[in-house]
């Protein structure tokens, strides 16, 4: 019997951490098949639902990481361990690591755009022998704003490191302070041309941080980047996440960047 794509399932809130003030990571339980990059609609029955991107895969477990910002989310945040949400999903084009393997990676992530890329960086973290070399350079609105402070240190382990933040009042050696395109010509990258690189964050930042990239003798058809939409049905039905002729919730949210490049509001 074919499953209905639209019916919810019930999964148990296994642990929850906190990041910020309005940010928060819910481990959830989940089994089956499922790519960093790919997200699930959480829902709360007589309050809605939202798109939410896989922050972490485990043995039977799936990460979100989750912003207070709305009606949907708000009520999320009332549920913490031992309650239960409704998931639907995974839908979207992740992430596969497979596209990675033996080449120099280089992740690029602004704010909340850490969060459905952690899975990448969590793989190679754990498995560094299968790429040729790793940076993360991630970059945020000010020290109070990082995300996913403590895996920074065990990324630090296996990777280039470069965490930044846009200002702060007080500095120290854990961070830089300027703005992530500022460190693009300095990325110790053997070979440009071959190497991969992924930009996940605000429209902006993407924009600028593929210019940067060019200018730096990256080739483009080694970039990917993942596109923020309201993707409400997840497959392909409602339109409000349509570009064009493409569904950001089917052909995306993941997109080699000389497709993501064509895709104008």
């Amino acid at each position: 019997m074919t499953r209905n794509e639209y019916v919810p399932f019930s999964s148990h809130v296994l642990q929850v951490t906190r990041h910020t003030a309005i940010e928060y990571t819910f481990r959830m339980e989940y089994s089956g098949e499922l790519k960093p990059g790919q997200f699930f609609e959480v829902s709360l029955p007589k309050f809605g639902e939202a798109p939410i991107s896989v922050s972490g895969i485990g043995d039977g477990t799936v990460d979100f990481t989750i912003r207070r910002v709305g009606r949907v989310t708000n009520e999320i945040f009332e549920k913490y361990a031992g309650e239960n949400l409704l998931l639907r999903g995974p839908y979207g084009n992740g992430f596969d690591v497979e596209d990675y393997k033996g080449k120099e990676l280089v992740i690029i992530a602004g704010g909340t755009g850490l969060s459905p890329v952690k899975g990448v960086v969590d793989y190679f973290s754990g498995h560094p022998d299968e790429v040729q070399g790793m940076t993360l350079l991630a970059g945020f609105k000010s020290p109070s704003d990082i995300l996913f402070l403590e895996d920074f240190g065990r990324w630090k382990q296996t990777m280039d490191v470069i965490l930044t933040v846009d200002f702060a009042e007080e500095t120290d050696n854990s961070c830089q302070i300027g703005l992530v395109t500022e460190h693009i010509p300095q990325l110790k990258v053997k070979n440009k041309k071959e190497a991969a690189v992924i930009v996940v964050g605000p429209p902006v930042m993407m924009h600028f941080c593929a210019k940067g990239l060019l200018e730096s003798t990256f080739s483009e058809e080694n970039i990917w980047v993942s596109f923020e939409r309201k993707m409400c049905c997840g497959i392909g039905k409602c339109g409000h996440c349509k570009i064009d002729d493409s569904y950001v919730c089917l052909d995306g949210p993941v997109f080699p960047y000389l497709k993501g490049k064509t895709l104008i509001d």
